[in-house]
């Protein structure tokens, strides 16, 4: 069975709302404010290459299927998020259009849980706020992949919505990949 595998670019006070600055957020743009070095590259690079599928909601998804097919890159990372299969959630979206796309309007807890039959290794959710919140309610994920930036932004999309209900996870990993930290955290019991 795969792992479901949360990995996000966050900020210290958990806001996850437009790292890259494509979504028109007025503080977006945040992460590119630091230097995430080689350490940082490698492991979002180690991350993609090491997983089996992709699961998106339906935004962050429209912006990858925008963006990834006309990247070209030395490292294969374009490559891979081009050819591996994804997972869309939405119930306004019929087909995908960006390869090997499978979009899953049905109950959330199912469709998850058959992704996750289907496949032996990690499953990536990257963005997708909304998701990952749904997610994390039903006690779906399996792994938080934090890449925290030091930066407070004051507002935006955070990782866990106000009302969100307790959970433990265990702290797995720590590193330093430049200006930032990456967590590995997995679900408790």
């Amino acid at each position: 069975m795969g792992k479901l595998v949360v990995t996000e670019f966050i900020s210290l006070d958990g806001v996850i709302e437009d790292p890259g600055g494509a979504e028109g957020f007025e503080r977006g743009g945040w992460a590119f404010q630091f230097d995430r070095g080689p350490e940082g590259d490698r492991f979002k690079l180690d991350e993609l290459m090491a997983s089996d599928a992709q699961l998106l909601g339906r935004r962050t998804y429209d912006g990858f299927a925008k963006a990834w097919p006309s990247i070209e890159d030395d490292q294969g990372f374009a490559a891979r998020m081009n050819a591996m299969p994804k997972f869309v959630v939405s119930t306004t979206l019929e087909h995908g259009d960006w390869n090997n796309t499978t979009v899953l309007g049905g109950d959330l807890v199912s469709e998850v849980e058959q992704v996750k039959e289907r496949f032996e290794g990690d499953i990536l959710v990257a963005g997708s706020a909304q998701l990952v919140q749904s997610l994390l309610a039903v006690d779906l994920v399996d792994e938080l992949r934090l890449m925290v930036f030091p930066v407070v932004l004051g507002a935006g999309k955070r990782l866990f919505a106000d009302a969100a209900g307790a959970a433990t996870f265990a702290l797995a990993d720590v590193r330093q990949a430049g200006a930032c930290a990456i967590l590995t955290l997995r679900r408790g019991d």
